[in-house]
């Protein structure tokens, strides 16, 4: 999809000369530096109405109706800004204007870097807008996190970033793609990082939001987009704030017996935990971009239906750019949780073990592995069967555990290591009788139409592969 990215000036000056396009912009903590680039370009009148930035908290809860402050750097305070500046604008100007008039309210509320260049740089930036005059409004929000170790550029990128927004409402709204991509425009990617983004509206009804956190992950606009289990999008800060975390990878393609095993025994591991908290603890499942991609594009309704039963079965989704573990881990060390725990099968626990995936690092394995095993970090080992049969439905032979792979030298002092600080745990009450179930073999089986799949997976599964024919099944 060829399009002309267009500077942020000529953006400025076409929605000046746009006579239907009229609205308010407000901005709190980092200037009002998307109104300077309208008043820069010229002829703003003929499109901002007002612009405000309430710096002193007194005023600002005073103007956004906050009679319980709480966060100011928040999506709650974003929606009562938009709410206010909306409500207000058409209640002043909504029958007088001579022109058909296409209203909207843009706001921001942001946390800047401050002096010292130790808090948290990031912000909420959300649209109110009618597509067209007279109709009702449609909604884009988004939180962004602000990567520049200067205020002053944080401040410019904050000015690109609203021209972008507020031109694409207007140019770009029938196509979801092309509208997330032009947020990025003249914005170099190691600049911010957009963690979640949510439309909704009278004309935004097709649209859905989990492939928009997908589109943002794939367009390298951020490394992870998580979902909560109604399949919401959600801000990782918010979702992961002081919170256990339990995460486990895989394709779920469908997620069958073993894979839920997984999650129920690791599970009842983490409660023994000392931290264990049941109303602050998350379960994560997470599910690599690079798994969705076929011929380098997004195969979105096989995504969506992965989606769809772990949240039908009571899962959180969390999708990402990850290959290695130990930077999975390193994106869960920048928020503020509490506990982390991985479970991973015995296959994996060998690539991960092995140190020739860490031929890119200066400090090999142990490098990784310094990254992996952070305090707060522990693997929950998942045993496998050495020799399974998908003919007669059998696993024969003892469980293999951590404890009895055949490791070298070195692997072996470091496995040591990690087993003596309690950095590794092996799972033992499982359900023996699955371990010949393998997602292979259960899609290929249910989209050649094989009988026996129906066992291998959740009732819940089952059902709805049938109902909805997903994976490929035919109903006879």
């Amino acid at each position: 999809m060829e399009r002309d990215i267009l500077s942020t000036n000529r953006k400025a000056l076409i929605l000046n000369l746009d006579l239907s396009v009229y609205g308010s912009i407000a901005e709190i903590g980092g200037g009002q530096e998307v109104a300077r680039q309208f008043f820069q370009a010229g002829g703003a009148s003929g499109t901002i109405a007002k612009s405000i930035s309430a710096y002193d908290k007194l005023f600002s809860d005073k103007l956004y109706n906050q009679n319980k402050p709480g966060k100011y750097v928040s999506e709650g305070r974003l929606c009562k800004m938009l709410n206010a500046e909306y409500n207000d604008l058409v209640g002043v100007l909504g029958d007088k204007r001579e022109l058909p008039t296409r209203f909207f309210a843009f706001a921001n509320t942001v946390a800047t870097l401050n002096f010292r260049k130790d808090n948290y740089s990031h912000g909420w930036i959300g649209m109110r807008f009618q597509k067209d005059p007279g109709s009702e409004p449609n909604e884009v929000l988004f939180h962004v996190k602000l990567l520049e170790r200067d205020t002053l550029l944080q401040q410019q990128t904050l000015g690109i970033l609203g021209v972008n927004l507020i031109y694409a409402c207007y140019h770009f709204l029938e196509n979801p793609v092309k509208f997330i991509q032009s947020i990025m425009d003249n914005i170099s990617r190691d600049r911010i990082e957009i963690t979640m983004m949510r439309m909704r509206g009278p004309d935004l009804d097709f649209v859905d939001n989990r492939l928009l956190g997908v589109q943002l992950v794939k367009n390298g606009m951020t490394s992870a987009m998580m979902f909560d289990r109604f399949g919401k999008v959600q801000q990782p800060d918010d979702m992961l704030y002081k919170k256990n975390v339990l995460l486990f990878r895989g394709t779920f393609r469908p997620i069958h017996n073993v894979g839920f095993d997984m999650l129920k025994s690791s599970y009842r591991i983490f409660k023994r935990d000392e931290d264990y908290d049941r109303d602050n603890t998350i379960a994560l499942c997470e599910i690599s971009v690079n798994n969705l991609l076929r011929q380098g594009e997004i195969d979105e309704r096989d995504f969506l239906e992965r989606v769809d039963l772990l949240n039908g079965m009571g899962q959180h989704v969390m999708i990402s750019t990850f290959r290695e573990y130990y930077k999975l881990v390193s994106y869960f060390s920048q928020f503020a949780i509490k506990n982390l725990r991985i479970v991973i099968g015995i296959p994996t626990f060998l690539k991960l073990i092995n140190e020739r995936y860490y031929t890119d690092l200066k400090g090999g394995i142990l490098e990784a592995f310094g990254k992996l095993f952070v305090e707060n970090m522990k693997l929950y080992i998942y045993p496998t069967i050495p020799a399974v049969s998908i003919d007669t439905r059998e696993a024969t032979g003892d469980l293999l555990t951590s404890k009895d792979m055949l490791l070298s030298k070195g692997q072996e002092d470091l496995y040591q290591y990690l087993i003596k600080n309690r950095k590794i745990i092996d799972i033992t009450n499982v359900k023996r009788e699955w371990l010949y179930i393998s997602s292979a073999n259960v899609l290929r089986m249910i989209r050649e139409g094989d009988p026996g799949w129906e066992e291998m997976v959740p009732n819940y599964v089952e059902k709805a592969i049938k109902e909805k024919g997903l994976f490929g099944f035919q109903t006879v």
